[in-house]
């Protein structure tokens, strides 16, 4: 089936990416929400003008709609991405990277019912340690990009996940209580390279902002 991915360049919209293909879709195009609003209900922020170069690296186009970001009007223009998805690419599902947001799945579900077109949840219900796991084993390039959570400071940003260091990342999420996926918003990730794109990308450095327990990351 020809599938368009809600793709934010963050570890789940790019694992779901991953499996739709696997499954035997066709991956026609990228739908991705420039959000001017850095707390976002729906869409990831963090380097999302990066994502053109993994459109780029993995040769799908990709259709870019920015949004102010306002709650309840960024779903409506996620679904005025959607139309142009369909009426360019000829697509005929979605494919999300939701886990555990039932605010995010339940409107995206709406729109796909309105619209008459598939809804794909690939990672839905999934344990976050098991696709951690599958991601770093297939050689998923993921680095972290924001963090806000106890137990997650300044030393994590930028830093890319390994076998290794998901072994500490497991432990501290024990000891803190936070969501092992990020569900609640404490960390956000990026994904520089997995087996879609033809090379990986390569971020120069990320800088530090913020105060407490709330950083960023950002390409310099």
């Amino acid at each position: 089936m020809k599938l368009g991915i809600l793709f934010s360049g963050g570890k789940d919209s790019t694992y779901a990416a991953f499996l739709a293909k696997k499954y035997g879709h066709e991956l026609t195009c990228l739908i991705s929400l420039f959000s001017s609003n850095k707390d976002s209900y729906m869409f990831h922020t963090p380097l999302i003008e990066l994502t053109k170069k993994q459109a780029e690296f993995m040769r799908i186009p990709q259709i870019i709609f920015k949004t102010a970001g306002k709650k309840e009007e960024e779903v409506k223009d996620l679904e005025k991405a959607i139309k142009l998805a369909i009426k360019n690419h000829n697509i005929r599902g979605v494919v999300t990277g939701a886990v555990e947001s039932v605010y995010q799945a339940s409107r995206i579900q709406n729109i796909c019912n309105r619209l008459k077109i598939e809804c794909f949840n690939p990672l839905w219900q999934k344990n976050p340690q098991d696709y951690w796991k599958e991601m770093l084993a297939l050689d998923f390039k993921i680095i972290i990009v924001r963090v806000a959570a106890d137990g997650l400071d300044e030393k994590w940003l930028g830093k890319e996940i390994t076998k290794d260091n998901f072994v500490e990342l497991e432990k501290l999420s024990r000891k803190h209580l936070f969501h092992l996926g990020f569900e609640g918003g404490e960390a956000e990730t990026f994904v520089l390279g997995c087996p879609l794109f033809e090379k990986s990308l390569q971020i120069n450095e990320v800088l530090a902002l913020g105060e407490g327990k709330a950083w960023k990351g950002g390409a310099a």
